[in-house]
């Protein structure tokens, strides 16, 4: 979309149009024998002269300057380049950069995140010759990523992240709940309060008292459904109810009573309720893609340009204004 502005080129016309101003110059020349001639009136010539040509140049390239700010220009003015993302290993990513002989490659530090969808985003911003090494932990794509460069993947599993989340027990069976959760190991680490807070992401309600109305969760575990008369004529997918309300999301649940049951509960927890983790894609080369959509720009320009337009939109005011006295 971006691209069509380059059509509001034609308006560099209108400038030049108004500086180009029409005068009249009467053009008369004696002659000693115009008296023999018979009487004619003086012929006037229209000729176009260009007036306050420096304005007009400030204006001009302000206006440019404005469509290309709109058009988000591209200039490629990279080469070869090695994109690390991350979280990776720098002693590996050392070792993959040296195996790909990228060593006298440019490099860039990615944001966290997919490093192939920021390419595809910035990939405008290389010569075509140039060369793309990818080192980063790269999420697995549904479909096939396409560039006009070629780029090679390297790519590494990184650890789950270290994490921290809070569960509130209230139940007269609160140790049976409790062996569940001193029974996980891993990265994320599980908090057991007695009381929930702001910052709890589920609460096992497991009394028959219903709770207070103002309490809020993202997830409840319900032990005892007659607090929350919602899951009632709950939905039931494989012998689990659940129901939303306005405290947050409920299920029914009830104390695992061996090592599979626990298992099998923590299990659909972390399968229905999180973000599923995406696979790591394999390390590969993609060939370069002629026919790859062309992809907006990224704005990598965007801020000198914002700075040569507050320059040139001076330098017009100023000039406006010295040509007026």
């Amino acid at each position: 979309m971006s691209s069509l502005w380059w059509w509001a080129l034609a308006l560099l016309t209108l400038p030049i149009w108004w500086h180009r101003q029409k005068r009249e110059r009467l053009k008369a020349e004696p002659l000693a024998t115009a008296r023999f001639l018979p009487r004619a009136n003086p012929q006037q010539q229209r000729v176009w002269a260009w007036v306050d040509r420096a304005l007009l140049l400030a204006r001009c390239l302000l206006l440019a300057c404005a469509i290309a700010w709109l058009a988000d220009l591209v200039l490629p003015w990279r080469g070869d380049t090695v994109l690390v993302g991350a979280g990776v290993d720098p002693a590996w990513a050392e070792r993959q950069i040296a195996d790909a002989g990228f060593k006298k490659a440019a490099r860039i530090d990615l944001p966290a995140g997919d490093a192939l969808a920021w390419l595809r985003v910035h990939e405008r911003e290389w010569h075509d010759d140039a060369r793309l090494l990818v080192v980063a932990s790269q999420p697995m794509q549904a479909v096939v990523p396409r560039f006009r460069h070629r780029v090679e993947l390297r790519s590494m599993a990184l650890p789950p992240a270290r994490s921290e989340h809070r569960v509130a027990i209230v139940s007269e069976r609160a140790e049976q709940w409790r062996a569940m959760f001193a029974a996980l190991d891993g990265p994320r680490r599980y908090l057991i309060e007695t009381t929930p807070s702001p910052k709890t992401e589920l609460v096992i309600w497991d009394v028959a008292q219903a709770p207070p109305v103002d309490l809020r969760a993202p997830l409840w575990w319900v032990g005892d459904t007659a607090a929350f008369p919602e899951l009632g004529k709950a939905a039931s997918v494989d012998g689990l109810r659940y129901a939303d309300s306005a405290r947050g999301r409920l299920w029914s649940a009830a104390p695992p009573m061996d090592a599979g049951a626990a298992r099998s509960q923590f299990e659909t927890w972390q399968r229905l309720h999180y973000p599923p983790v995406p696979f790591t894609a394999p390390s590969q080369v993609f060939a370069a893609d002629p026919s790859s959509p062309i992809t907006s720009g990224s704005g990598a320009l965007r801020h000198f340009l914002g700075l040569a337009l507050l320059a040139l939109f001076a330098l017009e005011r100023t000039l406006t204004h010295a040509r007026r006295n």
